[in-house]
């Protein structure tokens, strides 16, 4: 009896410490609210398995600077193999001390220390979440009471697919950002069923062909499939890595920096990942694959490398920009590339016409804004010109494309002709000496001399002057990040003593190199040190879709910036014209508010640190020569001072961006003066009502609806439902579907009346 009794109690202690262990692991996925993670802190949540977690990591190309992300965890893999396949908010980074908390009211948040504020949201508060989980497949899921999904990763893909996970109609992967810069490659599933990769949005550069259906997503399956397939789970496209079907535990899908989509598996006897399949065999085929650093080809070892061949001499500086010069004195010719194919970015218009190769070329030489042509007779002979510096391309063997740089001609020294005399004569011209040209000669020599000593002199003193002064205009290249630093003088004299106004405290000025700059007078206190700390963070910001500072000036209580001209001025200026406005077709004012929106979302979350425009409008956003929009005086709150709990706040832009569309849309300047009227056409039906009257039939109703929508959300009261920065970029790319908004200004409303009211009874009693 006894022995049966300690065989019970034994048992029932193994069976007390086999349920606890799983309840301990039940404990360890399970996520409750008010759960958090800290940078610093090295904790993580783990996925009951141990194959995924959850924390802070290291940003490699922006130091002290951190994203919080789900990772692979699995023992099986070196932690330096923990490859990141979700990041909270795509690129995303915060500093030191901040934090990732599941909040009480059921939201996901993720809290920058430096900012003082919220750079992310799962935007849940209101949705009843009991619990998180991050699932043994990587996703993770916010639950409600009755442990339904309400929210989950798997939705909000960055840049990686792990197998299981979909990506549906509308949704984009977008490579991870570079040094700052965020990526233009993304991979992009339209309604249509086609998975396509494209390089900003209008480049196509693969597909999967025409589908056979609508409304299919892509999926990566354990056995190493990729798939697109129908609602019904039905396959109906499939490529396969090279270890299809075989023992391989883990593998992602990634959209890689370098623009090509590849399915990797994790290989346990090399402990490594290794590439089982890329979208696009041949690197150089990917657009834009060098960028701004010349054209593709490769090396000995079969490796593809970034070749710069339009410059003679080869410059430290990384961009290789076609060196044409448009006012060659001496003629222009073109220097001939055998086996390359090039293309024109920034912006991508070339001109493709069907000619002869001669005609081709003559074409370019008589055009003043033609950089390039690429001649290509595949069965149809085809003329490729370029009119911009910023040329791609590749170059391979097997190629029949022909390409031509226009450059100028190198100017030929004539050598001097002298009349030939006979000897006899050179003796006897010798031997007849005349005194007085002599004493002339001589006289002339010392006045010549005396003259050329002064002019040398003269010319050294000004020259001494002139390169002390052009010491600080001195550009080593366009791609030049140094700040130029001005005095007043300089600046006095670049602007012809302030003699060409373009704008408020606006003034064109022109630098020694002929570049036009504009440059604006600042009404700061802000002490020298603090201004020039400023300047330093705003100058080292590049982006196509920002006006570049190239420099300043800071002298006693004179404060100037210097920007790159934009020829064709403000948009508010094509808006108020209705001559300039016919130009603003409905095509380019899209292109201008994805532009402007992707520049305010680099500022928010692609620079080393979060920056806000806080002043965004139409007189704000320039355009170029080719009508392309740059945004201008972003940062200059943190020139007067200024903190993020005021002007400088990502909802502050948001609400101004929202504006600038609705003005866009409607040609009205002040967009507070038309919104309730604009909503009200809108929700009843007749949105076309709302649209410029000065522009003709040629509105697209879908992209009108889009546009409106988000511009509604943008403006609404309740800071909490305002979509950042990043989902209106998507909403407009078209990636991203946009819900319809309740009236902007119903909040507003009542919480003024709130206001007003109390007020008015004091003023009463």
């Amino acid at each position: 009896m006894l022995e049966l009794q300690r065989f019970l109690y034994g048992s029932t202690f193994l069976l007390c410490i086999s349920l606890g262990s799983l309840l301990f692991g039940v404990v360890i996925s399970e996520i409750p609210l008010g759960s958090k993670l800290s940078v610093g802190d090295n904790t993580s949540w783990v996925s009951s398995s141990g194959d995924f977690a959850i924390g802070f990591y290291s940003r490699s190309d922006m130091p002290n600077q951190f994203s919080v992300g789900i990772r692979f965890n699995s023992k099986s893999i070196p932690v330096d193999k923990h490859t990141m396949v979700w990041v909270a908010g795509g690129d995303v980074a915060v500093s030191n001390n901040s934090y990732l908390e599941l909040q009480m009211n059921g939201e996901l948040v993720l809290f920058d220390a430096l900012q003082g504020q919220e750079v992310w949201s799962s935007k849940t508060s209101h949705l009843s979440i009991a619990v998180a989980f991050l699932r043994n497949d990587g996703n993770l899921i916010l639950l409600n009471e009755k442990k339904d999904v309400i929210w989950q990763s798997f939705d909000y893909p960055t840049d990686t697919l792990v197998p299981g996970q979909r990506l549906s109609p509308f949704t984009t992967l977008r490579a991870a950002s570079q040094n700052d810069v965020s990526s233009l490659y993304s991979l992009y599933m339209n309604v249509s069923g086609q998975l396509q990769l494209r390089w900003e949005s209008s480049i196509i550069y693969w597909s999967t062909g025409r589908p056979s259906q609508s409304n299919l997503s892509a999926v990566l399956t354990s056995d190493g499939t990729v798939q697109l397939v129908a609602p019904t789970s039905r396959p109906v496209w499939s490529v396969y890595g090279d270890d299809h079907n075989d023992t391989v535990k883990f593998r992602f899908l990634r959209l890689d920096v370098d623009g090509n989509l590849r399915l990797y598996s994790w290989m346990d006897d090399s402990q490594k990942w290794r590439t089982v399949w890329q979208a696009v065999e041949n690197q150089c085929n990917v657009f834009a694959t060098c960028d701004q650093r010349g054209i593709c080809t490769f090396n000995a070892s079969g490796s593809p490398v970034c070749t710069c061949l339009f410059r003679r001499v080869i410059h430290s500086y990384t961009k290789c920009l076609v060196s044409y010069q448009h006012d060659c004195k001496s003629g222009s010719i073109l220097v001939e590339h055998a086996n390359m194919f090039l293309y024109g970015i920034y912006p991508v218009n070339d001109s493709i016409s069907i000619t002869s190769l001669d005609r081709c070329k003559s074409t370019c030489l008589s055009d003043s804004s033609c950089t390039a042509v690429t001649y290509t007779n595949d069965g149809r002979a085809k003329c490729r010109m370029m009119t911009t510096q910023y040329i791609s391309g590749y170059s391979d063997p097997s190629l029949s494309s022909s390409s031509f740089v226009k450059r100028c001609s190198d100017p030929i020294a004539a050598d001097p002709i002298f009349p030939l005399k006979s000897p006899s004569q050179a003796r006897k011209e010798s031997y007849n000496i005349c005194i007085p040209c002599l004493v002339g000669a001589a006289s002339g020599t010392i006045f010549v001399f005396v003259v050329i000593q002064l002019a040398m002199g003269f010319y050294l003193y000004k020259r001494r002057n002139t390169y002390k002064r052009l010491a600080s205009l001195a550009y080593s290249s366009p791609a030049s990040k140094c700040l130029i630093m001005l005095s007043f003088t300089e600046i006095k004299d670049l602007t012809e003593n302030f003699n060409h106004q373009i704008g408020p405290k606006m003034f064109k000025g022109t630098l020694p190199n002929n570049q036009s700059v504009a440059i604006k007078k600042l009404e700061t206190t802000i002490e020298a040190r603090k201004f020039r700390a400023a300047l330093s963070k705003v100058g080292s910001i590049y982006h196509k879709g920002l006006v570049k500072l190239e420099g300043y000036c800071c002298e006693l209580d004179r404060r100037y910036l210097v920007y790159e001209y934009a020829d064709n001025g403000s948009v508010e200026k094509y808006i108020e014209d209705s001559t300039l406005a016919v130009r603003l077709t409905w095509r380019k004012r899209m292109e201008i508010c994805l532009s402007v929106g992707r520049a305010i979302f680099y500022l928010h979350s692609g620079c080393r640190e979060f920056l806000c425009h806080g002043n965004l409008k139409c007189e704000n956003v320039v355009l170029d020569e080719n009508l392309e929009a740059k945004v201008n005086e972003f940062g200059l709150g943190m020139l007067y001072g200024e903190t993020s709990s005021n002007m400088a706040s990502a909802q502050k832009d948001v609400e101004d961006f929202g504006k600038m569309v609705l003005t866009m849309v409607s040609g009205f300047k002040e967009a507070n003066d038309v919104l309730d009227w604009a909503h009200k056409e809108w929700f009843e039906g007749h949105p076309e009502n709302v649209v410029d009257k000065r522009l003709k039939d040629e509105v697209h109703p879908e992209e009108l609806e889009r546009l409106l929508r988000i511009s509604f959300w943008c403006l609404q009261a309740d800071e909490r439902v305002k979509p950042s920065m990043g989902e209106v970029v998507k909403v407009l790319e078209g990636s991203l579907p946009v819900d319809p908004p309740p009236p902007p200004f119903s909040c507003r409303r009542s919480t003024r009346e709130e206001e007003d009211s109390p007020s008015f009874a004091q003023s009463e009693t």
